[in-house]
């Protein structure tokens, strides 16, 4: 072939043939490929680095979980062969159909309380701990360690307790007309406290008193005595309950500063409230409140306050120097009621609430008055006053009265509410 053709056949071929890739495309091609691969790498890497985290604070929630629930069951358990019964959970869960809404009989700082019936027939109130309650396991071990050594009829007698799984309980005996101001303070319910009643109910809260704070093995401030928290049986009888907040005075100290204040507004001692320092007579000075609520049938609270500009031991106060006593009383009361018996309830009640607690009486001294009919009482001093009243929005704080575990409404009013300033 002649070397014109040749060429000639070399250009169509060429031509034919397929222009080759730039090097640039080429690069660029691979870099897009390698960067998609990166940035799922990196996407995968997270999330597995995000799941671990999480499941690792699962773990470590759930092992200090059981070992606060170990440490609480090696502390208690050695109480359960002797002091007091460890029950099993699944009798429990039986004997209130597994915690029904029908056999719920109300709910507290420390949770819930349910009605059961054991297989035996025996009822009981199982309070179960909450697990919104702060508090609560602190309450419940203290609970369980204070009762096991404390009995009186004027106390509400603990059965036996559990901390199984994630369940912290105490078994009560069951008192079937529940608490005090379930009575006291219903319009509806008031007329069944008659006179003998109201009498005897104060006179069984002293009693009960005197044994935590002398007569027992224990010296046991409660800190938080008050109408919800005495239960009656069937016969009217009170029974102090609630001891999630009681202390023990394990030396001959008369009076413990405490960083804490837990309690009740309107029932705590002024001492106890303002500073922080609680004695067997800021147990006095509850009592004293309670009496004149039993007299009055009113609830010493901030609604009482925002009524009457000034709390109830204050009108007590006043009604008494005015020698108006009678209409302090209880109007469900009418006239069927023992002069000489009340007028020495009011009396002692508020030698209970002096400001000074070096000047009230110890609950020794509180039963005999009570009980004594010939007894000379001194007279009482002025009450703490509690006079200024400052409206706060609700946003600003929670609308409670108790601290610590607290459940109780300060106002149910929704525009504002009241705090209560010492004057």
């Amino acid at each position: 072939m002649a070397p014109a053709g040749r060429f000639g056949v070399h250009r169509r071929l060429l031509a034919m043939a397929p222009a080759p890739a730039s090097d640039g495309a080429a690069h660029g091609s691979g870099s897009g490929s390698s960067s998609e691969a990166m940035r799922i790498m990196v996407g995968v890497l997270v999330t597995v680095i995000i799941c671990t985290l999480l499941y690792c604070v699962y773990c470590w929630r759930w092992r200090k979980r059981n070992a606060i629930r170990r440490s609480l069951l090696d502390s208690l358990w050695p109480r359960s062969s002797s002091d007091l019964p460890l029950m099993d959970l699944a009798s429990i869960l039986a004997a209130t159909d597994n915690f029904s809404k029908a056999n719920k009989l109300g709910e507290g700082g420390f949770g819930p309380v349910y009605r059961g019936v054991l297989s035996g027939g025996s009822e009981i109130a199982v309070k179960r701990l909450s697990a919104r309650s702060r508090q609560g396991a602190a309450e419940f071990r203290n609970e369980v360690e204070l009762i096991a050594k404390l009995q009186h009829r004027n106390l509400v007698r603990l059965l036996g307790w559990c901390a199984e799984r994630d369940e912290k309980l105490l078994v009560y005996e069951y008192l079937p007309n529940r608490s005090l101001d379930a009575f006291l303070f219903d319009p509806s319910k008031s007329a069944q406290l008659g006179w003998s009643t109201r009498h005897d109910v104060i006179r069984g809260i002293a009693r009960g008193l005197l044994y935590l704070h002398e007569d027992s093995l224990l010296k046991v401030v409660h800190r938080d005595l008050k109408a919800s928290n005495v239960l009656l049986d069937r016969k009217m009888s009170p029974k102090i309950s609630d001891f999630g907040m009681a202390k023990i005075f394990e030396d001959d100290s008369d009076a413990i500063n405490t960083g804490r204040v837990v309690g009740t507004y309107g029932y705590m001692a002024p001492e106890f409230a303002l500073e922080g320092v609680f004695s067997v007579k800021s147990d006095v000075f509850s009592f004293g409140v309670l009496v004149l609520e039993i007299l009055s049938g009113q609830r010493n609270g901030a609604l009482y306050l925002e009524e009457h500009q000034q709390s109830l031991i204050q009108d007590a106060w006043k009604l008494w120097t005015e020698d108006r006593a009678a209409e302090f009383m209880d109007l469900s009361l009418g006239r069927s009621y023992s002069k000489d018996e009340a007028w020495r309830c009011y009396h002692v009640g508020l030698l209970c609430v002096q400001e000074d607690p070096e000047v009230r009486p110890t609950m020794s001294n509180v039963l005999l008055m009570l009980i004594s009919d010939h007894m000379k009482l001194p007279d009482p001093a002025m009450p703490p006053l509690f006079t200024r009243l400052r409206k706060i929005p609700l946003s600003a704080m929670p609308l409670t009265t108790k601290t610590e575990s607290t459940t109780s409404p300060q106002s149910i009013n929704d525009v504002s509410i009241t705090m209560i300033e010492p004057r």
